[in-house]
């Protein structure tokens, strides 16, 4: 039985960063990681140059049963915190759009780095090492694949239930749930959604077309591209949208955000243009073609009476349509809901109920919104609690 100060479960971004900041204050620290290798999800993101943060980040882009939680760790460490710490080891990055940050080169670079961190405080990291059981008694002891060991703080970095071909697991609402530990619901985010009625059938054999769009839930919104797929509606609207809405919800979507289409109509109405042409003046041919015939009269222009005017602008700016379900978990970028937020200290990250027990990034119900927002939490969050551990 090998004893340690800090023992944290999951080598992913959140779990790297508590480990390096613990053992920088000359805490003794254990990584155990079940696969392979560390920071599989850091590799796989961004198209493979990680997304690692972005400059606007702030509690407002994040969703939580408790949106205050967020705060505390966002605010001691920063997008320009995790910026300085990318410059220091010399990784060259870029601004794609808002504030988002890729590295130029490769994601392996953020993995290399923060493997560095851990290596150069003192911090030990094991791979392909499985957890079997974890108890607490005067010491939390931690069986797995690898020997048993024990520590006064442990940390659950395991992050939630999305993309499991690259080895997500429940072990860390199950680890809560053994605790007495409360969870939130969970559900798939950032995911392609599905819809009710004839959509497939109408739209499926737009599969790979896009258009600039403003989609809203509620009063949540926002403007970006949909992408049509063989199922359902996909892009990044569509994804951020997913976050918040839920099955047999109604989500808005306006087409033209930028325009008035009724007006347009009005100062067209001398158009001798068949109205699906007239639509492809504004989306691609293909779109049109089949939204007129799902939706619009097939007239010209000229013949548009008033109340069709006003019932095709309708369409255009708010077309509603109902939430069949989503791709589900395994076309999820992140996992929203998790270990409840009242459960933990919002500066610390440790149980209110158990002393030394720790929940940090995606495990957590925070979830972030597409952009580099969920790294920044998992960068946020590891660096309190190893401050703490």
């Amino acid at each position: 039985m090998i004893n340690k100060d800090v023992l944290i479960i999951g080598a992913g971004a959140a779990g790297m960063m508590c480990a390096a900041e613990a053992a920088k204050r000359n805490r003794s620290v254990l990584l155990i990681e079940h696969s392979e290798k560390a920071g599989k999800k850091i590799l796989i993101s961004g198209g493979g140059r990680c997304n690692f943060t972005n400059t606007n980040a702030s509690h407002i882009n994040f969703i939580s049963d408790n949106p205050h939680f967020c705060k505390s760790a966002l605010s001691r460490y920063t997008p320009d915190d995790f910026i300085s710490l990318v410059k220091e080891h010399n990784i060259h990055f870029h601004e794609k759009k808002d504030g988002q940050l890729f590295c130029d080169d490769s994601s392996k670079q953020i993995v290399e780095m923060l493997l560095k961190e851990c290596s150069e405080s003192g911090a030990e990291v094991i791979t392909d090492c499985t957890v079997d059981a974890v108890q607490k008694n005067d010491l939390f002891v931690v069986e797995t694949s690898q020997g048993t060991y024990t520590s006064e703080s442990l940390v659950i970095a395991t992050g939630g239930l999305s993309i499991p071909k690259m080895g997500a697991t429940d072990f860390g609402y199950r680890t809560a749930k053994h605790f007495g530990i409360k969870n939130t619901g969970i559900h798939p985010g950032l995911v392609p959604l599905l819809f009710k009625n004839d959509f497939t059938e109408t739209f499926g054999e737009l599969s790979g077309i896009s258009v600039d769009s403003y989609v809203s839930y509620g009063k949540t919104g926002f403007r970006e591209n949909i992408l049509f797929t063989h199922r359902g509606l996909s892009g990044p609207a569509i994804l951020q949208i997913s976050s918040y809405c839920r099955n047999n919800d109604s989500i808005s979507v306006n087409l033209l955000p930028e325009l008035n289409f009724y007006e347009i109509l009005k100062n067209n109405s001398g158009n001798l243009s068949l109205l699906v042409n007239f639509l492809s003046e504004y989306f691609p041919k293909r779109f049109a073609q089949v939204f007129c015939e799902k939706y619009l009269p097939s007239k010209s222009v000229n013949h548009l009476s008033e109340k069709e005017v006003k019932d095709i602008s309708e369409k255009i700016h708010d077309w509603q349509i109902i939430v069949k379900g989503s791709e589900g978990f395994n076309k999820a970028e992140v996992t929203c809901g998790g270990v409840d937020t009242d459960e933990l200290s919002s500066k610390t990250m440790e149980s209110k109920k158990v002393k030394g027990l720790y929940f940090i990034g995606e495990v957590v119900d925070v979830t972030g919104w597409l952009g580099g927002y969920n790294f920044q939490w998992a960068w946020s969050s590891g660096f309190a609690a190893g401050q703490f551990v």
